[in-house]
């Protein structure tokens, strides 16, 4: 088989397929002729640039973390004071209806890969390291400014942001809470954790 002049552009087609079939049919079910068909192209050809399927599933999970914390660091960098930049990174971190809760949907969906392949496993840690990072420099801004006062360190707390996001957005995806209901927990948990009120 000749090699297609733009190889880059060839396999952002098929990550995007590959997101696409995993938002419709989950990871676990998601074949390689979905894949195929999605991309309109033969399984061969999918095969072609990404020999393990499980290897085009770490691209998506790649390319789908850094579009996510891309967004968010966006978001924040509007707001200079540092209640609205918390603000701001709290309201990035809950799916909403549209673009964003499919793109978190897709991420959830990878839970299986990461589980169960190191490539993926490794490229989640870089995914949850950046969000973290983002709570930590959002949270030591607060605490410099005298505006944040937190219960521990900030890493820690930076860290537990991100954990109740994770388990907060299954529920807005599942349809138990609705986003706002998640916002307002999330921004009860930082008034007590930074003792906003003191």
């Amino acid at each position: 088989m000749p090699r297609p002049r733009n190889q880059t552009a060839r396999r952002a087609q098929l990550i995007a397929a590959a997101a696409q079939a995993v938002l419709q049919r989950g990871a676990a079910q998601a074949r390689l002729r979905d894949i195929a068909e999605q991309a309109g192209l033969t399984p061969a050809s999918v095969l072609y640039y990404y020999p393990d399927v499980h290897e085009l599933f770490t691209a998506v999970l790649a390319q789908g973390s850094v579009t996510y914390c891309e967004q968010r660091e966006q978001e924040i960098a509007r707001f200079t004071a540092a209640g609205d930049r918390l603000r701001a990174c709290i309201r990035s971190g809950v799916p909403r209806p549209g673009e964003t809760a499919d793109a978190s949907r897709v991420l959830y969906e990878l839970a299986p890969v990461v589980l169960r392949h190191a490539a993926a496993a490794a490229e989640y840690k870089r995914f949850i390291d950046r969000q973290t990072a983002l709570y930590q420099k959002v949270l030591t801004e607060g605490e410099h400014s005298g505006e944040f006062h937190p219960v521990a360190e900030v890493a820690a707390l930076a860290r537990e942001f991100v954990a109740l996001e994770d388990g907060y957005g299954l529920d807005v995806l599942t349809g138990a809470l609705t986003p706002d209901e998640v916002e307002q927990r999330l921004l009860l948990h930082a008034r007590l954790t930074l003792r906003l009120d003191a």
